[in-house]
């Protein structure tokens, strides 16, 4: 995948994780319209607009570390915040050919954003990789806090954007690893 293309797809990402959820086009304009007008010159009030730095990062240049828990090579970059901290993270997981994570959950909600790949996911506390959802790049999945799922790749590498607000935590369902091969 071309490095234009996953810039493009991560600011998808950012953008569906910032708002939440999609507006009808007129509703989302006439919101903007809205805010602009409501807007105080921010620039002329501090002397400079925005008040945080711009970030870029390029995936194939990034520090990836393996994944809490985990032997089988599941790998994560942090692009913003820190998953175990209160606030906003995104990250990005790298699920190898062949491996999926086991019946889980997380306490706070979370948004996925498919960045390449077939990503197969599952809900429910019983793993059965063969009764999964493909879903691929710019395909978007919402995990309801609570809600037991499972998911990662068969026969591909897959990359997923994953944004929630913190701190974050996943528990396994019967409590062994999270990670097996889903072969």
């Amino acid at each position: 995948m071309s490095g234009v293309r996953i810039a493009r797809l991560m600011g998808c990402a950012l953008t569906a994780f910032g708002l939440g959820c999609a507006q009808p086009a007129e509703q989302a304009a006439e919101a903007a319209t809205d805010q602009a007008a409501a807007a105080p010159n921010r620039q002329a009030e501090f002397g400079r607009f925005p008040d945080r730095e711009f970030i870029r990062r390029n995936l194939a240049q990034l520090d990836w570390q393996p994944l809490e828990g985990n032997a089988l090579g599941v790998e994560r970059v942090i692009l913003e915040g820190d998953p175990s901290k209160p606030g906003y993270y995104l990250t990005v997981n790298r699920f190898p050919p062949g491996v999926m994570s086991r019946p889980h959950f997380h306490a706070e909600e979370r948004w996925g954003l498919v960045v390449k790949g077939t990503w197969y996911t599952g809900e429910g506390d019983e793993f059965t990789p063969s009764n999964t959802v493909p879903l691929t790049p710019g395909d978007y999945m919402r995990h309801p806090a609570g809600g037991a799922h499972f998911d990662g790749a068969l026969d591909e590498e897959v990359l997923v954007a994953i944004g929630g607000y913190g701190p974050s935590g996943t528990t396994v369902i019967d409590g062994g690893d999270l990670f097996t091969r889903s072969k």
